[in-house]
């Protein structure tokens, strides 16, 4: 024998899944129906005393399963367990449901089609760092302060999330920001950020698709890059900013980028 086929066979990694617990839904004050909840422990929760990160993310109904997506989900739980089966800092995860006709009042801070609809992008910021932010740290093993808790989406969830990161510093330090709506209300969220007053160590992952918009996304999150800068906040430190020229408006690229997006969030 060869000392080459002497060598012991390289062992598969096991990854221990997580688990994902649906709730009922939760009445929202302001809101025109309940939402749902979807709740991911990281692997070994139960049987541990460890406590963790959280994360807070838009369109939970896309971020785990493919039912119900336009591209598939997000299969974010998949991802937390790979990293947890190696050594990995995971979050529990806290998908807030949407979706329906009132997404578009419900994931803005102001009116995105008709401005005689109301947004209610605020009310549901502060019900999050309200209400539900008591509930989940009462019930659940959580790492306090703004550097372990995150606030994340896509889209208009992506508005959303750096809005709400600008608005409650003290609650959110991380944000998790793909393909954004910058464009919302001729890009009020500029002028919002350039004005927030953010403190601590935060930080902010921002992509965005060449293919989005016919380029003209990406250059809206080139100019929220240049603001930060401006802000302060150092690239490889406080934000990434990841281009994909080749990535579009859907659940499919946002799976993709996923991972280098976990690597920055949580090291």
């Amino acid at each position: 024998m060869t000392a080459k086929s002497q060598r012991p066979a390289r062992r598969a990694r096991i990854v221990r899944p997580g688990r994902l617990v649906v709730s009922h839904p939760h009445p929202v004050p302001g809101l025109p129906h309940p939402l749902r909840l979807t709740v991911y422990l990281p692997p070994g929760y139960e049987e541990s005393d460890e406590r963790f990160p959280v994360a807070y993310l838009f369109d939970g109904q896309n971020l785990f399963g493919d039912e119900g997506s336009y591209a598939g989900g997000w299969h974010l739980h998949d991802h937390l367990d790979v990293r947890a089966a190696r050594g990995k800092r995971v979050p529990i995860v806290v998908g807030i449901h949407h979706g329906g006709p009132s997404r578009f009042q419900e994931l803005s801070p102001w009116p995105v089609e008709d401005p005689r609809v109301e947004a209610l992008g605020d009310r549901l910021l502060d019900w999050i760092v309200g209400h539900l932010g008591h509930l989940v740290g009462s019930d659940l093993r959580l790492l306090g302060g703004p550097e372990n808790t995150l606030v994340g989406g896509s889209s208009l969830g992506g508005l959303l999330a750096l809005y709400g990161f600008a608005r409650h510093p003290g609650f959110f330090g991380r944000a998790l920001v793909m393909s954004p709506s910058l464009w919302v209300n001729d890009g009020a969220i500029f002028s919002y950020v350039a004005k927030a007053r953010i403190w601590g160590d935060p930080r902010v992952y921002l992509d965005c698709g060449g293919r989005e918009a016919r380029g003209y996304a990406i250059e809206h999150a080139r100019w929220m890059v240049r603001l930060l800068g401006r802000k302060g906040f150092v690239a490889g430190r406080h934000f990434m900013w990841r281009p994909d020229m080749r990535g579009s408006h859907n659940e499919r690229a946002w799976r993709r980028r996923l991972p280098k997006a976990l690597r920055f969030l949580y090291g």
